[in-house]
């Protein structure tokens, strides 16, 4: 009988690896984001952390050894989920890496749109000395957080520090620290208008998908700011950009678009009260460190002990 194998589509620091040698001695350990060191080893990979467009066929093979699968993302709207459900494959993502860069994405947008420094900026490259009807500040507005998930957590615990009002929306209502006031997603509508910020972190689901259309821009204020860092396809695109070019909202900050790469045609590129980021949101230096030490990690110990991994397992029904 061959040695059993994790396989890691991901190119991992020496001492992760060391790491996981010191749980895993005796198990072939392949790591690597080039395709042709695991490609050969998928179908009899026990265990697969990072997911790739097109493993599937060797991933859930009838003859494929995987049990478990660790996404090297917070999102898992790309994964056939029905696929790894059937063969009854456990999914754990990479939820809560992101919780710091996002959320300074999230303050750079705010900020950056409040104080004008995507406009001044433009005016720096044109040698422009100017104004531009600077007036806003962020102290004391209020901001609606959609999504109170780690990164929403975050994003309210800095807000806070602004002396902001914060209201938030999560599927369950259930309370949260640093938030004033719980809704559920039912209650969305309500709360738009009250919103200086609105800040999407919603993962991609059925229930989520274009969550955000013509009625709710209409509901926001003519000065709120729109900021989404969840998933494109959340936001209705045509809708948003309506609701920018007629003033329906003031501005947005974007990691996030219906299609990526965004086309080089679309108007949200010219636009002045538009900040793009090219879904970059979560990129930091420490990613590697926290997939491995505070997922994957916790997450193989309880496998080898015969538990199911219980790091941001995915529930299939509600597809996150």
């Amino acid at each position: 009988m061959g040695k059993r194998k994790i396989v890691i589509t991901q190119n991992i620091e020496q001492n992760l690896i060391d790491q996981i040698k010191e749980i895993i001695p005796d198990w072939n350990i392949i790591t690597g984001k080039d395709k042709e060191i695991w490609q050969n080893h998928l179908s009899d990979a026990e265990i697969i952390a990072g997911w790739k467009k097109g493993i599937e066929k060797e991933c859930l093979a009838p003859n494929s050894k995987l049990k478990w699968l660790q996404t090297w993302s917070a999102g898992v709207n790309s994964l056939p989920l029905e696929l790894l459900e059937s063969r009854n494959i456990t999914v754990t993502s990479a939820n809560g890496v992101h919780a710091y860069p996002i959320s300074e994405t999230i303050f750079s947008f705010m900020l950056g749109l409040t104080r004008k420094v995507h406009t001044y900026l433009r005016n720096q490259q044109a040698r422009k000395w100017d104004h531009s009807g600077m007036k806003l500040e962020m102290h004391k507005k209020t901001v609606g957080i959609i999504g109170v998930g780690s990164i929403g957590r975050e994003t309210a615990k800095i807000a806070k520090a602004f002396g902001m009002k914060v209201l938030g929306v999560r599927h369950s209502g259930r309370q949260q620290v640093f938030v004033d006031e719980m809704y559920t997603t039912n209650q969305l509508n309500e709360i738009l208008p009250r919103c200086d910020y609105v800040v999407v972190t919603l993962p991609l689901t059925k229930e989520t998908h274009r969550l955000f259309c013509s009625e709710q821009f209409d509901l926001m204020k003519p000065t709120a700011f729109f900021i989404n860092i969840g998933r494109g396809e959340i936001v209705h695109e045509e809708a948003l950009i309506h609701a920018l070019r007629e003033g329906i909202i003031a501005g947005a900050g974007l990691d996030v678009f219906e299609r990526e790469p965004l086309s080089v045609d679309s108007p949200l590129w010219e636009m002045e009260n538009v900040i793009i980021t090219p879904h970059t949101s979560g990129s930091t230096e420490h990613y590697n460190q926290r997939v491995i030490e505070n997922i994957l990690i916790p997450n193989l110990l309880d496998y080898l002990s015969g538990k199911q991994p219980s790091v941001n397992l995915v529930d299939f029904l509600k597809g996150y």
